[in-house]
């Protein structure tokens, strides 16, 4: 492997460089005309253009990707999250023309796209699923049957789906047909198949996911649990690792479940089998990520395994160097996601300049970035900018370095999610360890920032950066008073405590 393209951008493409980096593999991104002073762009040892910011154009064009691959003379490809990360066709493009997919086989990343056969193929392998319908929409009167079966409240779920799209809550029988035939419609449109199935909704449940890897030698393990459960529509906000609430009963289970779904699809690379966690104890199969996931981070800090490197090691045939009962969980970690959005407009996207960053530092804090002060947020992509990790000794020395990681991250120019999260992680459930997946709902639905304006040094150097990188204009008047740097900065009125 003498060459690494990575087909994505953002945090998760910085990333990979560092993998790559250490490794002392160059790596070449491929980037849009949006992201031309993207931070990926600006560290990769080659940088090329593929296509208009629209991602179809972009990062979603097969044929523009491989023919930066092989422009580069690269000859190992890595997807990272999203895009074309789980797309099984142009896993065997890759393969076809020549080029090394750094992930799983494309049998295994189709199989586990679509919901109805993974979930057949779990119940197969011995993983528990949550109780639901077999079949497709052609066979309605099977699928209202065994639906009948089953305790409401139901989901009604695309097969193709995934991230919260094309689900549908039924709670009284007599929609359920017709949430059946509108859903399929909904899925015909979003995913180009219709194919949808019924499924049991747990009240209260938490998404507890386990991480694995595989080797093409026939080694596979897991790499403990992530608690996911503080989402909003279905988008994960914060991760930690242990979870509160598994003993170690629960957790050896789960990890066993997952270790088998990972075998029962001849998987190889890092990937993740996703749980529902009941009250009881109960766990169920949700979905596998055939990918690297967002969190992986977390998983990193508590068992001492770079995620990222081993996908690479894996995919240019080497053997996993340890075994299960090598791996071990030691101490407690915790990300949050920093998004550019306003949580108090209904978490709308926020696009413009970052006129000042300041990020927080420390023993065990990593932030994981794709961005950097006078960077440009654009409306095309993922509003997703970095994502902050902790480690420490346990849950509450973690949550309480988060919460000063969090004070000390500053990013003005735009609207984040940083004081989102800070009363998010100060919220006495979130201490309690009542990580449901209905806590956004129940417990900030109606949030508002309470937060003060930043500190005078802060907002005097973000004034005094932007008066440097946009001179005062010549001429004087209103012009040059429009072009001084103190009446606004990065959204905050100097002097008004906004």
């Amino acid at each position: 492997m003498n060459k690494i393209l990575i087909a994505n951008r953002g945090e998760i493409a910085v990333r990979i460089i560092h993998a790559c980096r250490e490794m002392e593999i160059p790596a070449v991104v491929v980037y849009s005309e949006a992201d031309r002073e993207s931070l990926h762009v600006h560290l990769a040892d080659e940088a090329i253009c593929i296509g208009p910011p629209s991602p179809v154009e972009s990062y979603l064009n097969v044929d523009a990707v491989i023919a930066a691959a092989k422009k580069a003379g690269a000859d190992a490809v890595h997807p990272g999250y999203g895009f074309l990360s789980e797309n099984a066709a142009f896993a065997e493009r890759c393969t076809a023309e020549g080029l090394i997919f750094i992930g799983p086989p494309p049998a295994a990343i189709r199989d586990m796209g679509d919901k109805v056969k993974s979930r057949a193929m779990m119940q197969d392998a011995a993983v528990p699923v949550v109780p639901g319908t077999t079949g497709s929409i052609d066979e309605m009167d099977r699928v209202l049957k065994e639906a009948a079966a089953i305790e409401l409240p139901l989901f009604v779920k695309a097969a193709a789906g995934g991230g919260g799209k094309g689900m549908r809550l039924v709670t009284d029988r007599d929609t359920l047909k017709s949430t059946l035939e509108s859903a399929t419609r909904e899925a015909a449109a979003a995913f180009g198949d219709g194919t949808v199935y019924v499924e049991k909704c747990l009240e209260q449940p938490r998404h507890v996911e386990v991480q694995v890897l595989a080797d093409t030698h026939g080694n596979t393990v897991h790499l403990f649990e992530r608690e996911c459960s503080i989402q909003r529509r279905h988008q994960k906000l914060v991760e930690e690792t242990p979870s509160p609430v598994l003993t170690p009963e629960i957790r050896a289970r789960m990890g066993e479940a997952a270790v088998n779904a990972a075998r029962a699809v001849d998987y190889r690379s890092a990937g993740t089998v996703e749980f529902l966690l009941d009250r009881d104890g109960s766990f169920y199969f949700l979905e596998m990520n055939t990918r690297i996931q967002v969190e992986h981070p977390v998983t990193e800090f508590t068992t001492g395994v770079d995620l990222v490197k081993w996908q690479i090691r894996i995919a240019r045939g080497e053997a996993l160097d340890f075994t299960q009962d090598d791996l071990v969980q030691r101490g407690h970690a915790i990300e949050c996601r920093i998004y550019a959005e306003d949580a108090e407009n209904n978490f709308m996207p926020s696009t413009g300049k970052i006129s000042l960053l300041k990020e927080p530092y420390g023993p065990g804090v990593r932030n994981d970035s794709g961005i950097y002060e006078g960077y440009e947020v654009t409306p095309h992509y993922d509003p997703i900018l970095a994502k902050l990790v902790v480690y420490d000794e346990n849950r509450e020395a973690a949550r309480k370095k988060m919460l000063t990681a969090l004070e000390n991250y500053v990013v003005l120019g735009i609207r984040t999610s940083i004081s989102f999260l800070r009363d998010l992680l100060g919220h006495e459930a979130f201490i309690a360890g009542d990580t449901y997946t209905d806590f956004i709902p129940k417990h900030m639905e109606d949030w508002s920032d309470s937060a003060e304006a930043p500190p005078d040094d802060v907002l005097l150097a973000a004034a005094l950066a932007e008066f440097h990188r946009k001179p005062a204009a010549a001429g004087g008047g209103s012009d040059q008073a429009a072009a001084t740097p103190w009446q606004t900065v990065g959204g905050w009125e100097v002097g008004s405590g906004r």
